[in-house]
């Protein structure tokens, strides 16, 4: 449990940070993408006996390139290629599962996020990645909040927008791997986004929007991990549910102004 709250501060913190940036370039659905795509790694590292966390970041990060790639190359809408990388990703994963049906209740957690799988290894790598993460963002935070505002403007000021996208895709990328133990494969976006659009009803600067976000998605996951662990619920379902809450009590303080 204590291995559990580690991770999951960790995670609270990177989740909205890097889902600040994808909100704001209309990018949300990389979040999704990037968590299927996690999820076929997960499998291949399960099928092939290496640790999953691994292989997942791995084959996120690697498909991070492609999906960069192939936007720039302007051939597919951006929507579409992010549609082709979650769907490509989840049939491979798929088919992993039917020819391995050994460790079927294994990936299960990975699907919805459990407090009971966090090893002291998972632990580490995603405490030395989450301050790699938060240390790119500080060093880059002004880069990166031009080229998710005015991306034509910040390109003409001479900063090299699509290493900029690369990068806050590869970001993302590692944020998602990191934070499927704890919340899940396929609840991973929602905390990414939601904390994000919580903090925006309050119609303060870029700065005090990502300082709102990361302090809602803490206590969403605290409060979500608290009730996992006394309710047995699945930590991913309790931790979004509680973000949903903090989103719905936004709302009603704003229109309460």
């Amino acid at each position: 449990m204590i291995r559990s709250f580690e991770a999951g501060i960790a995670i609270g913190i990177v989740a909205p940070l890097i889902g600040m940036f994808l909100v704001v370039r209309r990018y949300s659905l990389m979040a999704d993408t990037l968590a299927h795509i996690s999820f076929a790694g997960v499998a291949i590292g399960l099928l092939l006996g290496i640790n999953p966390i691994f292989a997942a970041i791995a084959l996120s990060v690697g498909a991070s390139f492609g999906i960069e790639g192939l936007r720039n190359s302007r051939r597919i809408h951006g929507e579409s290629v992010l549609a082709l990388f979650l769907s490509g990703s989840l049939a491979v994963a798929v088919i992993i599962l039917s020819l391995a049906k050994g460790f079927n209740a294994s990936l299960f957690s990975y699907l919805f996020g459990s407090i009971s799988t966090v090893s002291p290894t998972d632990l580490w790598v995603t405490i030395a990645l989450a301050v790699t993460v938060i240390l790119a963002v500080a060093l880059l935070y002004k880069e990166l909040f031009f080229a998710s505002f005015d991306a034509e403007l910040a390109e003409a000021g001479g900063l090299p927008v699509k290493a900029l996208n690369l990068a806050i895709v590869i970001l993302a990328a590692v944020a998602v791997a990191l934070s499927i133990r704890i919340v899940g494969v396929l609840l991973i976006g929602a905390l990414m986004v939601i904390p994000v659009i919580s903090a925006m009803q309050y119609g303060k600067g870029f700065r005090t929007t990502l300082l709102l976000s990361v302090a809602f998605s803490l206590v969403s996951v605290i409060v979500g991990l608290f009730a996992s662990y006394y309710f047995n619920l699945a930590s991913g379902g309790a931790i979004v549910v509680a973000a949903l809450l903090i989103f719905l009590g936004s709302i009603a303080l704003v229109k309460r102004a």
